[in-house]
């Protein structure tokens, strides 16, 4: 996003060149500005959106997982139990690695998450193709060992990785 904010601000000083001396090129660079403007609102909008999305409140774990793949435009199973409630951070940790393996999933391969909520704890398994780098994938494992959990990353020589892990459930 930065990088699109920073040539904002160059076609900016190029339309404002040019304004006087050439207004068809300043016309079509204030056209490019609104493409890039665009494109900076929406990446906001994820970034926001990857924070905290708003769709946990309103839908809970499994709203936010299914509206997740749904985003990613990539073909995803979502076996999800509806209507339990979990701690925001508990369901934040299992929405960012299905995100993980969304970034890198494509409609060929397909990803896969399955929640289940097993005594006192939440199991996760997630499926996909290319994840996110490995250090990615560490910094989600120490996020889930941060809350008690535990997350085993298991990539195979044709690239699927399978995450598998679950997080106390505190009540």
């Amino acid at each position: 996003m930065h990088q699109h904010l920073v040539a904002l601000a160059a076609t900016l000083q190029l339309a404002r060149l040019a304004a006087d001396s050439d207004p068809a090129a300043a016309t079509a660079l204030l056209e490019e500005m609104s493409r890039d403007v665009r494109q900076a609102l929406n990446e906001t909008a994820l970034l926001a959106q990857s924070i905290y999305p708003s769709t946990l409140e309103l839908g809970g774990l499994a709203a936010l997982l299914r509206a997740a793949a749904v985003n990613a435009d990539v073909a995803a199973t979502v076996d999800v139990g509806d209507g339990s409630s979990h701690a925001p951070e508990v369901a934040m940790t299992v929405y960012l690695c299905w995100l993980a393996l969304l970034a890198g999933g494509n409609n060929e391969t397909g990803v896969t998450i399955c929640v289940r909520e097993a005594e006192d704890a939440l199991a996760f398994e997630l499926v996909g193709k290319g994840a996110k780098s490995e250090a990615h994938l560490d910094r989600l494992r120490d996020r889930v060992e941060a809350l008690g959990g535990r997350l085993t990353i298991e990539p195979d020589p044709e690239g699927v990785i399978r995450l598998s892990g679950s997080l106390p459930l505190r009540r």
